[in-house]
């Protein structure tokens, strides 16, 4: 395992109990952000699928857009993103389930739904329409986007992609490129207070302490190393 600074550190490929090939190993390499459109652009395929992975708060869907905006630039309808959120489970079947109070944990997630949909974002060569989530009205939006059959770069950004548990580790196969941003727990801390900043504070803080940091621990204990890392 390795540390880096702020507390912050990550697995690499392993063949432990959560069943990954290889023996533990560094293998992110650790980029400028400002570098990573170019990284992806000497990717050579017709459709490239980019994992952006990280903590709750760490500024994945802000990262996506980011690269989105600088890809579709050079050429438009180039770049689309696809976000994991898409997939939360109904609030309707969480309280049946008695993990409405966990949403956004790995088990409150359509996994199959979202391996179902990567799967045929990478061989499609049509438009695509794909559900996004509306966190303002805490549910999910069927078809509420598009993928254009000429993307030639589909940013998958969410929590669990290269998680390493059973269901979500046959994920990680499916990416040609993944990019996690590593974020300080304080500096999460922080973000996660202005994302709930609307809620009780006392419900704020059970979100933040009960569920969203315990999550990225989680996701540091448990998952595979990306091929690029950036700070954040």
């Amino acid at each position: 395992m390795r540390e880096n600074a702020g507390d912050e550190f990550w697995l690499g490929d392993s063949n432990g109990p959560m069943g990954d090939v290889g023996a533990f190993m560094d293998s992110e390499l650790r980029v400028d952000r400002a570098d990573l459109a170019g990284h992806l652009l000497q990717l050579e395929a017709p459709r490239n699928l980019i994992a952006i992975v990280g903590a709750p708060g760490a500024g994945k869907s802000r990262l996506a857009g980011e690269l989105a905006e600088a890809l579709n630039a050079r050429a438009p309808n180039s770049a689309a993103i696809l976000a994991m959120d898409g997939f939360h489970l109904d609030n309707a079947v969480l309280e049946a389930r008695f993990m409405r109070h966990i949403k956004g944990a790995p088990e409150t997630f359509d996994m199959a739904g979202l391996h179902a949909q990567i799967l045929a974002l990478k061989h499609a060569e049509h438009d695509l329409p794909i559900p996004v989530f509306d966190r303002g009205a805490d549910t999910v939006v069927p078809a509420g986007a598009v993928v254009p059959g000429r993307a030639r770069f589909v940013l998958v950004e969410g929590n669990y992609l290269l998680l390493a548990r059973p269901g979500w580790r046959e994920l990680a196969p499916l990416f040609d490129l993944s990019v996690r941003i590593a974020v300080p727990e304080a500096e999460l801390r922080r973000r996660l207070r202005a994302r709930w900043q609307g809620l009780p504070e006392a419900e704020a803080l059970r979100r933040i302490e009960e569920n969203d940091l315990p999550n990225g621990r989680m996701l540091r204990r448990e998952s595979r190393a990306a091929d690029l890392v950036i700070t954040d």
